[in-house]
């Protein structure tokens, strides 16, 4: 059905949104006598610059009012905002309560509510929730001939064949209805998605309901005057999609999961749980005896299935238990194809391994107090009998989430042997500024720690020299940007090699993982 002014302001009364229509000194709660026809919005924006004749722009988030001096002259056809804007305009401003839960409602109905053509999956968590979604959609896509499709925060794929890199963990609105509407069009039956604190925070999925929602974990992350001002409001985001998903996996040891089995039972929401052995959980993940770095993953009680994961760590077979026991709970029994399909998953910047001499490196995204541990307690299992040196490089973003300076700090300060403090993404906080208070968190006076503002340079002081053979072993963890090609500045984004390239060219080597399959190429 098309979006007409008429069907727009019906569909706001329903929801409680219109306050009134506003057009020149005209206010009326019905369509204006100038807008009466029937004709259809040929487009949906909350980009000025793309608001041409016929569009309906959406007005939303640090919206000015002179930015629709800048639009064409004959359009927008209309406006949504809550405030009046018609000194800028001719056009007609719908003017609602809520600009971003209107713009979800919208959305959803100019692309015509492309949400029930397809199997809705919504992964939330404070780590985790990119590993386990691409191991879900690798297990989909086996199961159903390429037919699943995903949204991460490293790659989106709407066909089941391409991939392009992710600006969101979670996309506006109307960018996430437009991109279901592409991949219902394309086939696809079912689509994974990363659901972020800020997607519930500022009504990114207002209005959606997923067939299955998971919660992995929660520790303090994001918090800052932009983002959350507390742990209790991210925790609470978090929480949001127990209320709006229709059955729930979540980990069994989480902070906080005697509370989300009480949103549940308040929601009448099914539960099912993963662990990984150390408490009740209804699907498990344990070490195979005798094999390795393989694991059993399967039912509690039931068949454990055998599966070699190609991404290290136990966080990691954490992952591949979770995503299991989404794929059981809809419906689908894994196959040796799909469990191996889950094995062969690589993700360029995550857990990636280097080595060359004595030196062992490992890129990843590791950005905050929870992954550094989970990171350094994988470093110890792996290679602690050898004493290693390590080496953590790390900065942490400016302007935002500023919990996570103290957090690597204080997971990484007893752990490791030295701690190269670097550049990383700026927005109104220089890196050097990030650097220096995270400096300041430091307590261990035997701490080799410094300050390299160049990330390349960091990364080179960080490897040092080939060593001799017999030497002591180094390994040396390069966290926070991963394969991103550019570093966040206030005036757009300036290019940067990647810290996965610098590394490989710095070391003469590939990576063991880099290049070798997978969804997560992109």
């Amino acid at each position: 059905m098309a979006l007409t002014m008429a069907s727009t302001l019906e569909l706001l009364r329903k929801h409680d949104q219109l306050r009134e229509v506003i057009q020149g000194d005209q206010w009326t709660l019905n369509t204006p006598e100038e807008t009466q026809s029937s004709k259809p919005f040929t487009d949906i924006t909350y980009d000025t610059r793309q608001a041409g004749p016929g569009s309906l722009l959406f007005c939303k988030g640090r919206f000015l009012p002179e930015y629709l001096d800048a639009c064409d002259p004959e359009g927008p056809q209309a406006y949504v905002a809550q405030q009046d804007l018609s000194a800028h305009t001719k056009a007609p401003g719908i003017i609602v309560n809520d600009v971003r839960k209107s713009m979800s409602l919208l959305a959803a109905a100019f692309y015509g509510h492309p949400q029930e053509q397809l199997t809705l999956v919504g992964i939330t968590g404070t780590k985790g929730k990119t590993t386990t979604a691409y191991f879900l959609h690798a297990m989909l896509s086996r199961i159903s001939g390429g037919r699943a499709a995903l949204l991460s925060s490293v790659d989106n794929c709407l066909d089941g064949r391409h991939y392009q890199e992710s600006q969101l963990t979670t996309p506006e609105s109307l960018d996430l209805f437009r991109m279901m509407r592409q991949a219902a069009d394309a086939g696809m039956r079912y689509l994974v998605m990363e659901v972020s604190s800020q997607a519930y925070k500022v009504d990114r999925v207002y209005g959606l309901t997923f067939d299955l929602g998971a919660f992995l974990n929660i520790s303090p992350d994001h918090i800052s005057p932009i983002e959350h001002p507390s742990f209790e409001d991210y925790f609470y985001c978090k929480r949001r999609i127990t209320y709006n998903s229709r059955q729930l996996v979540l980990g069994a040891d989480a902070r906080g999961a005697d509370l989300i089995r009480q949103d549940a039972r308040a929601a009448n929401v099914p539960v099912t749980t993963f662990g990984n052995g150390t408490g009740q959980a209804d699907f498990l993940v344990r070490k195979a005896p005798g094999q390795g770095d393989d694991y059993l993953i399967g039912p509690s009680g039931g068949t454990m299935r055998p599966v070699s994961l190609s991404m290290d760590g136990d966080f990691n077979a954490l992952n591949a238990a979770a995503a299991l026991a989404m794929l059981t709970r809809l419906g689908l029994e894994p196959d040796a194809d799909a469990l191996r399909a889950m094995g062969s998953v690589r993700i360029a910047g995550r857990m990636e391994r280097f080595k060359a001499d004595n030196r062992v490196v490992y890129v990843d995204y590791a950005h905050n107090k929870a992954s550094v541990t989970a990171l350094l307690d994988f470093v110890d299992e792996r290679y602690g009998k050898r004493k290693p040196l390590i080496t953590l490089v790390s900065g942490s973003a400016g302007g935002k989430a500023i919990d996570r300076r103290e957090g690597i700090v204080s997971a990484a300060q007893d752990r490791v042997d030295r701690l190269i403090l670097t550049a990383d993404d700026e927005e109104g906080e220089s890196a050097d500024q990030v650097d220096r208070q995270m400096l300041g968190f430091v307590t261990n006076p035997d701490l080799d720690v410094r300050i390299e503002p160049d990330r390349v340079q960091a990364i080179q002081q960080a490897l040092g020299d080939p060593g001799r053979p017999g030497d002591r072993l180094r390994v040396t963890l390069v966290i926070g940007k991963g394969e991103e090609r550019w570093f966040k500045r206030d005036s757009g984004h300036v290019p940067y090699e990647g810290d996965d390239h610098v590394v490989a060219r710095l070391l003469g080597t590939e990576s063991y993982d880099l290049g070798a399959t997978g969804a997560a190429q992109g």
